[in-house]
């Protein structure tokens, strides 16, 4: 189905202001990227912590509508919802749905994560290696949800699941994944022996992208998705969070209570110089704290304190 899109520059204090009023006047998805840098890869949109603005000074944002929406009536709407906003940097273009799938399919190829994890976009050949027997194969389309290995704060997170897995203390436990977005690491930590999964994402289309993943993996009756307003309570003995290091600070006490007793924790979506304030923060309730690095971000992962 192809779809009207808006798409505008602006600053990172003007972001929740546009957000707001693209979703009010009926954006199906609003998504954001680094305006100012040079390539793709830097462009990363990063699976977004609960309340939390991106880390970018200025950003590209853009909105997808119904292919048979008005612009005029859009622009309208968006004046009166909020006139002081600029509305004049807006631009339209009419965009496939088969874009955004082509888009993905392009660029990422088959990754090996560890020792045994693998990443395969769903329409590409198994990459030598992947066929063998021990090997925890995610086959992976995204949709309009965001995480699929590439970005470092993933793959971080990816490496983490697999040197578990790798030293038997994945096998047969429950994960929860905070921050699921696609559902890549929830599906991983299932193809690598976990028992059963809780994502929790605040994003609706994060959801259906990880049910549909999940679906396509043969582990939906395993994995169980969840809003963070309808999540069960609970601790669990493996718990990864791939948000951003504001959330991480702001979620550290409730995280913290969602780790079992000498399980395991991995924290991701860290930029290097901020992980000092977050191992005070969690050091508390976790011992054992140690940081991995991959380029400008940092993973952090620990040990939850028996007493």
């Amino acid at each position: 189905m192809p779809y009207l899109e808006l798409s505008l520059r602006c600053s990172e204090a003007e972001q929740p202001r546009y957000e707001r009023a693209l979703e009010d006047v009926g954006a199906l998805a609003v998504t954001m990227v680094d305006a100012d840098a040079d390539t793709v890869d830097e462009r990363a949109i990063l699976e977004p912590g609960v309340g939390e603005t991106p880390l970018w000074n200025t950003l590209q944002l853009s909105a997808l509508f119904a292919h048979d929406a008005d612009a005029l009536l859009l622009l309208a709407a968006l004046e009166a919802f909020d006139p002081a906003l600029d509305w004049t940097r807006a631009g339209f273009r009419n965009v496939e749905d088969q874009d955004w799938e082509r888009a993905w399919m392009d660029r990422y190829t088959p990754m090996r994560f560890g020792a045994r994890t693998w990443i395969v976009p769903w329409n590409s050949e198994m990459p030598a290696g992947a066929d063998a027997e021990d090997a925890a194969v995610v086959r992976l389309d995204p949709g309009l949800a965001f995480g699929s290995g590439t970005h470092p704060t993933t793959s971080l997170c990816l490496q983490w699941l697999d040197a578990l897995a790798q030293a038997g203390e994945l096998k047969g436990r429950d994960v929860l994944d905070y921050g699921c977005g696609s559902g890549v690491l929830a599906l991983a930590a299932l193809k690598l022996g976990a028992a059963g999964a809780l994502g929790i994402d605040n994003d609706p289309q994060a959801l259906q992208a990880s049910s549909d993943n999940a679906r396509r993996n043969g582990v939906d009756a395993r994995l169980l998705l969840r809003s963070p307003q309808q999540a069960p309570a609970g601790a669990w003995p493996v718990v990864v969070a791939n948000i951003l290091a504001a959330a991480l600070d702001a979620l550290a006490e409730d995280l913290a209570a969602r780790v079992t007793p000498g399980g395991r924790l991995a924290l991701s979506g860290i930029l290097d110089g901020q992980q000092e304030a977050l191992l005070r923060r969690y050091r508390p309730w976790f011992e054992s704290l140690a940081v991995a690095h991959d380029g400008d971000w940092v993973r952090i992962d620990g040990v939850r304190r028996r007493d």
